[in-house]
């Protein structure tokens, strides 16, 4: 019995587990993000933490809506079970609950089974408001199964107390060469077991849940036996149909082993803000400074996994989870279990090539003229002024420029900022391995591996992004004229050409990169496709020639020697161009780009657009529209206002 001091100590010792847990609130794009962060936290494995939901989080469409999650997250604490109470005691509370738990009804059952030793009897009581078994019902079943010799006040005393239990009734002419016959069948690479089992005749006893367990293992089958299913079969025989018996356990891998980055690895994503006009970049957290000791990263170890096992007993050992080891980088220190990674300076954390490295910054304190000269600098560069005409820039980390860019060249690993503008004047090129973000962009080549995002305009230019192009403000600048520009994802802005009718080519659908390279192997293969029409055309003359005189002068021969090498080095030139054209072109029809173009005020005839394979000249004005590939036809549709945080980062 429990007693209400018992229930009152359960209660106390929750109450005190509770206190001890220790809790950080945090936040994420999906559950799983913020759990990682909580663990970094905490100092925990994931599969160590519980968690409550603060804010449900929501994923959006095309990044309109998104809201993170927020969590409040602690060590799990072993939970102790709540005493049991037994079904016939009262819980002594000093009151009624004043709730019984209804049973279902049930009638009573009634089982009669044959062993060599007698007849047995079993009959259960009945619940709910089931029926109770009956005297002739008993009978019957006594008198089907071939047994006259049974104590008649016995058979009443059991079904009266409907125990639940085989009680020994009476006996019955036994004749062992009737009783039932068992086989076992051993299927799915050993994982199950199969029981047939053919029914007695006259004078064979039943099976008892002891033979067939026993009749099972003889048989190999010494694993996974499903006791609930062989009690049953004693209840409830089952026979000529292959009953499961028994499976195997599959063996469970282990976990890989996780790095747990304490900073932001993808920053492709950002909020764009501005203030008094003016693009704000200092709220865009670019730049991910730490300080030394800080920590980095952090892993969660691989798990080693459980063993699985055949019906027969055969171990199937499990896969380990794989190791992982935390790449270290420049101005970093592993501790010495390889579990943590701190920086040892300050300066800005970045993930390159798996490894994670903390760069310093070289701040140029002017404009980069004359005095400073070309930068090349492992690391992220920030210009206080302007980079003017003529010079480089080129970094392992980031760029960022608080004045204009001239006719230069700016080359990033990272990200590239231009506060005020790109003036390329025809011949500025920037190239960045992320993201590009300026107030304008005017004459010049712009190459992002990420975004491109600009808030004035981008006037006769070429820009080429790996995801978007963004031009997109408050005010009434945001305008794409001229030029030709080509993203992955989607090109947005507010207004495409001009009322000049200037020429406006605008691409999205497939990898830019990918796509300008396959044109160029096209034009080789072209350009060689034709050398080789003039190299077999002078073979064929020379070989015509010997035909006719019989004999070449020693310069002829020396010349189809030559030709015929030439032709050969031009076949595997072909050879190896075709199939990076293959790959190529296996590559970008493997892309799941579906290409979105958005105007949110004018487009101008002139404009022409390219969604994939389908394509559209604009020869009338549209207002506030979205061009998609639907069909492999351009369609025009309402345009739809992007949401506010459209530009955060994800």
């Amino acid at each position: 019995m429990v007693n209400l001091i018992q229930l009152r100590e359960y209660m106390k010792k929750q109450v005190e587990a509770d206190r001890e847990k220790k809790s950080v609130q945090v936040t994420g794009a999906t559950v799983e993000e913020a759990l990682n962060q909580a663990s970094i936290e905490l100092g925990l494995p994931v599969r160590k933490l519980e968690y409550e939901v603060l804010e449900r989080g929501n994923r959006g469409i095309l990044g309109f809506g998104k809201k993170e999650w927020i969590l409040i997250a602690y060590e799990a604490v072993g939970k102790e079970k709540v005493p049991e109470f037994s079904e016939d005691v009262e819980l002594d509370l000093g009151f009624g609950s004043g709730i019984e738990e209804q049973d279902k009804d049930r009638n009573g059952e009634a089982f009669v089974r044959l062993f060599p030793e007698g007849a047995y009897l079993k009959v259960t009581p009945p619940s709910g408001s089931g029926k109770p078994v009956n005297e002739r019902t008993v009978i019957e079943k006594l008198r089907e199964r071939g047994v006259h010799d049974f104590d008649n006040s016995l058979v009443r005393k059991v079904i009266k107390q409907a125990e639940g239990e085989y009680i020994k009734i009476g006996e019955f002419i036994y004749n062992p060469v009737s009783d039932p016959v068992m086989a076992v069948d051993i299927k799915d690479f050993e994982m199950q077991a199969f029981l047939v089992v053919k029914p007695p005749g006259p004078g064979g006893t039943d099976l008892s849940r002891d033979a067939i367990i026993a009749f099972l293992k003889s048989n190999n089958v010494v694993h996974g036996i499903k006791e609930d299913v062989v009690q049953s079969l004693e209840d409830h025989p089952v026979y000529n149909q292959p009953v499961l018996v028994a499976e195997g356990t599959k063996p469970v891998n282990g976990n890989d082993a996780k790095i747990i980055y304490n900073f932001e690895t993808d920053r492709s994503r950002v909020r764009l803000k501005e203030k008094d006009g003016r693009v704000d970049f200092k709220e865009l957290n670019l730049l991910q400074n730490v300080v030394e000791g800080q920590v980095l990263a952090k892993k969660i170890p691989a798990e080693e996994g459980q063993d699985g096992r055949t019906v027969t007993g055969r171990v199937l050992p499990a896969k380990p989870g794989r190791d992982v080891e935390i790449g270290v980088g420049k101005n970093v220190r592993l501790s010495e279990d390889g579990m943590t990674l701190t920086a040892t300076c300050n300066g800005q954390v970045m993930l390159a090539a798996g490894k994670v490295n903390v760069e310093p910054i070289y701040v140029v304190q002017g404009d980069v003229n004359m005095k400073v000269g070309n930068i090349t600098h492992l690391g992220t560069v920030i210009v206080k002024g302007n980079v003017e005409d003529g010079f480089k820039v080129k970094a392992s980390g980031n760029i960022e420029i608080m004045g204009t860019v001239g006719k230069t060249e700016l080359d990033a690993e990272g990200d590239i900022v231009v506060h005020q503008g790109i003036t390329g004047k025809s011949e500025g090129k920037v190239i960045a391995g992320k993201s590009v973000w300026a107030k304008f962009i005017e004459n010049a080549s712009v190459e992002a591996g990420e975004n491109v995002v600009v808030s004035d305009g981008i006037i006769n230019s070429r820009v080429d992004a790996n995801k978007s192009i963004i031009c997109h403000s408050q005010g009434r600048r945001a305008k794409i004229v001229g030029g030709h520009l080509r993203a992955a994802e989607e090109i947005i802005a507010e207004t495409f050409g001009s009322t000049a009718g200037a020429e406006t080519v605008l691409e999205v659908g497939y990898d830019p990169k990918s796509k300008a390279r396959l044109a160029e192997l096209e034009q080789q293969k072209a350009a060689l496709d034709k050398e080789l029409d003039e190299v077999n055309l002078n073979i064929q003359t020379l070989a015509k020639l010997k035909k006719e005189k019989k004999e070449l002068p020693e310069e002829k021969k020396k010349y189809i020697k030559e030709l015929v090498k030439r032709r050969s080095e031009i076949d595997s030139t072909i050879e190896e161009i075709v199939e990076e054209m293959s790959q190529i072109q296996s590559y970008l029809a493997s892309l799941k780009y579906k290409g979105k173009i958005s105007a949110s005020k004018r487009v101008f005839p002139g404009v022409k657009i390219y969604i994939k394979d389908a394509n559209l000249n604009v020869r009338n004005e549209f207002k506030a529209v979205s061009f998609i590939n639907e069909g492999n036809i351009v369609k025009v549709t309402k345009y739809e206002e992007p949401a506010e945080d459209y530009f955060r980062r994800k």
